[in-house]
């Protein structure tokens, strides 16, 4: 979308679509499952977890980390990556909202 027509839309519907656009590709999907399956790890798990090379899932972590979706402490010369706890709850609002509306109406 041209950042000229973001201002006809809410703060809100414009994070949840740039969380949203930070999300939609499968490598970024599967970086999110993997940090739900462990504590925290460092770019070189992950690699060793994705069927992509090294800089490619330090542009997907770039993408999520720039959305906030993850963040990154660095520890010695590696970063260690998890999930935002904040950011997470907000798109399960979203969605939970939407079920909601959706169990208390007919089709």
């Amino acid at each position: 979308m041209g950042v000229s027509k973001t201002e006809f839309f809410t703060e809100d519907q414009n994070e949840m679509a740039s969380l949203f656009k930070a999300m939609s590709h499968p490598a970024r999907i599967a970086i999110v499952q993997y940090l739900l399956s462990v504590d925290s790890c460092i770019c070189g798990d992950i690699v060793n977890e994705l069927p992509l090379a090294q800089p490619t899932v330090s542009q997907h972590l770039k993408e999520l980390k720039n959305a906030n979706i993850i963040k990154g402490t660095i520890e010695g010369t590696a970063i260690c990556y998890c999930l935002n706890p904040e950011i997470i709850k907000k798109i399960e609002s979203y969605f939970g909202n939407i079920l909601n509306h959706l169990s208390q109406k007919c089709c």
